[in-house]
């Protein structure tokens, strides 16, 4: 089995789990947002913390590895975690992406080239057979390696969800990908976007220049305008609260010693304990 395929049979084992006990997943996304109280960016490195565990704790036939971010110059693929199946032995990279509801990026383009391999071909490609052709060139192999899993929150309403991007459908069903140039809403730079045979939207490539920084180029999506090529893994939205206790707990935990960590990471262990005997109390 590929990366890909690797992939895909653990989101539909993730989906499985989550279908069973809705409440776990619940109350781990509910723990993650919750950091969104400490700080706008904390929720995002913990996501990667969480989920890790999550796994492990909870899905038997998987083992996560977090890759941590002292590797990250070392790192060949846009990795957060390392999931590898306990029976096939199947290894893969996963990149955890915690967004708000709306644009959410899928990959950096590191190496810049899928702008300007679209750029090669003006203004806009047309015609199923002209855009495979296109997306058929080496620098678009990343669009079949990329392993995202984003968990997206809608604060406003204190709901969220796990959307997993479609690649594989978004690349048989684009129809037209066209250049949208600077200006066009509050775009500082020019896009390729991606649309399927009824005008739908599918995804884009942003800009790739020297100007661009990590937000403003490589492959996007938008979770509300690009739904259709997404497949919820909670199964569409769920309501979360925030986790007060959890916040304090961290305050608390800052500013004790190893010996009280040590002592509520049993109590801890205990609870996970009882989470697996019953997932839904």
């Amino acid at each position: 089995m590929d990366n890909a395929g690797a992939y895909r049979d653990f989101v539909g084992r993730l989906k499985l789990l989550v279908s069973k006990n809705p409440s776990l997943i619940t109350m781990v996304l509910g723990n993650i947002f919750t950091m969104r109280l400490i700080g706008n960016k904390t929720h995002g490195d913990l996501a990667e913390v969480a989920i890790a565990e999550f796994i492990n704790q909870y899905m038997y036939d998987f083992r996560s590895i977090h890759v941590g971010k002292d590797l990250y110059r070392a790192k060949s693929k846009e990795e957060d975690i390392t999931i590898i199946n306990e029976i096939t032995q199947a290894e893969f990279p996963v990149s955890l992406k915690a967004y708000g509801d709306g644009p959410l990026q899928l990959s950096t383009d590191k190496s810049f080239s899928m702008f300007p391999r679209l750029e090669r071909e003006g203004s806009e490609v047309r015609g199923q057979a002209a855009v495979q052709r296109v997306l058929g060139d080496p620098v678009f192999a990343e669009f079949h390696n990329i392993n995202v899993l984003p968990l997206i929150y809608d604060e406003r309403n204190q709901r969220c969800n796990i959307l997993v991007f479609d690649y594989q459908r978004a690349i048989l069903e684009t129809e037209r990908i066209t250049r949208i140039e600077p200006g066009t809403g509050n775009r500082k730079h020019p896009v390729y976007q991606f649309y399927n045979a009824d005008g739908g939207y599918i995804c884009e490539v942003r800009y790739g220049g020297a100007a661009a920084n990590a937000l403003q180029r490589g492959l996007w999506t938008h979770t509300r305008n690009g739904l259709p090529y997404f497949d919820s893994v909670t199964g569409g939205w769920i309501d979360y609260s925030h986790n007060h206790i959890l916040v304090e707990l961290f305050s608390h935990a800052l500013v004790s010693s190893d010996t009280g960590h040590t002592s509520a990471l049993e109590k801890i262990r205990e609870d996970i304990a009882l989470l697996k005997q019953n997932p839904g109390m």
